[in-house]
């Protein structure tokens, strides 16, 4: 009865009207948050639910010593072409100082009413003197991926953050391509951010080791297969 019970905490948090709000409340030893926008990011940046649909919603409960569980469904398979998705994860997250701490944990991705399989990630984080680096290893219903991450924001020259990941990719079946097969790739992207006048800027370069007909088995985490400049202006209007 628990899923059911989230998943219509869910429904009733995803209101347009509602968009990026998070409501908290402390229960004894625990705290409590339910919203319509993700309230962590995991893995110390590592793995972040995204909003795809528009509606969506979850909750997350942490208790004081570090240990956290939530379930987040990015889509509530209300919208047009949009199906239900279902995130659960469990962790545990510790500081140690002011500049030391780190974190682990797993989060379940279910489609329940999608014949696809279930997928599951392992992840684990750690900050050091305002930096972040994480790694993460999931399995996919057509690939096994293996990522790192670093995010260097303890040290910022010119004001300028720089975040990187790189994954490979292991797909259970090898696809054919002109002159043979493909059975595994990799992939990188590296950001430069910097605020600017109330903007958030993003200078993001991505790749992969595939090119030209080789790129039809391309399946990663970047927009597309070949190199690639994508610059983002964004602004918070609330």
């Amino acid at each position: 009865m628990l899923k059911p019970f989230l998943l219509l905490l869910c429904t009733v948090l995803a209101c347009p009207l509602a968009n990026a709000q998070i409501f908290q409340r402390e229960l004894g030893d625990f705290d409590l948050k339910l919203g319509t926008t993700p309230s962590r990011s995991m893995a110390q940046g590592l793995v972040k639910p995204s909003s795809t649909g528009s509606f969506h919603g979850g909750l997350d409960l942490t208790h004081d010593s570090g240990f956290y569980v939530g379930q987040w469904a990015p889509s509530m398979g209300l919208s047009p072409g949009k199906n239900l998705e279902v995130d659960s994860y469990a962790g545990f997250k510790q500081p140690f100082d002011q500049t030391l701490g780190y974190e682990v944990g797993m989060i379940h991705y279910s489609y329940p009413k999608v014949d696809t399989l279930d997928s599951q990630e392992l992840f684990g984080g750690l900050t050091l003197l305002g930096s972040r680096f994480g790694a993460a290893f999931s399995n996919d219903p057509d690939k096994l991926n293996r990522t790192l991450f670093a995010d260097l924001g303890g040290n910022q020259p010119f004001g300028i953050g720089i975040s990187m990941k790189y994954t490979t990719h292991q797909l259970y079946t090898p696809v054919s391509v002109d002159g043979g097969y493909v059975d595994s790739f990799t992939d990188w992207s590296v950001q430069l951010s910097r605020p600017f006048m109330g903007i958030d800027l993003d200078l993001i370069y991505s790749d992969s080791n595939l090119s030209g007909s080789n790129c039809s088995a391309y399946s990663g985490h970047n927009g597309q297969c070949d190199g690639l400049v994508t610059l983002k202006a964004e602004h918070a209007f609330y």
